[in-house]
């Protein structure tokens, strides 16, 4: 089973943005639940956990790798069931949700949801960063975390351009 990234969707209510993502991983919900809740597995697609206490309450500092000059962002853990669901609510992304459903031994299903309050523009944003993310993230449950020295603007742009037509 080759695993693709689905169109995210969204949703616009009172200034408050939700998006949506659905991914099938040929995956166990384990590599799964390693790579999005854990300080070892997350800097592999998404960013260094400088801080992860891995309870609800416990506080979360994430670092984004790709050079942003203001990438660090400090929250709390909002959600936590091992191996189900790690939500953590962050200053620059809102709260953040990873629920894992095991389909099979060797499959999991992974719900996102992304809320936050921000405009059109930030929507298209996120909706074609998570989406790069999660490439990312299947390249790193294969074994090929990503490099960030080679990131660049390239891939998001094409994602974000395609939102935008939708």
């Amino acid at each position: 089973m080759t695993a693709q990234i689905g169109r995210g969707t969204s949703q616009t209510k009172d200034g408050t943005q939700l998006l949506h993502y659905e991914l099938r991983l040929p995956h166990p919900v384990e590599e799964v639940w390693a790579a999005v809740a854990t300080p070892e597995g997350l800097p592999g697609w998404l960013a260094a956990a400088d801080v992860l206490e891995p309870r609800l309450g416990g506080a979360v500092t994430l670092r984004w790798l790709n050079n942003e000059a203001d990438g660090v962002h400090s929250g709390q853990v909002t959600a936590w069931d091992k191996e189900r669901v790690a939500e953590y609510t962050i200053d620059l992304h809102g709260r953040i949700r990873f629920h894992l459903q095991p389909t099979g031994p060797d499959a999991t299903t992974l719900r996102f949801t992304n809320e936050f309050a921000g405009d059109d523009a930030l929507r298209l944003d996120c909706l074609a960063g998570w989406h790069n993310h999660f490439e990312f993230l299947l390249d790193a449950l294969d074994g090929r975390p990503k490099d960030w020295s080679t990131w660049n603007l390239d891939s998001w742009q094409c994602l974000r351009d395609s939102y935008e037509k939708d």
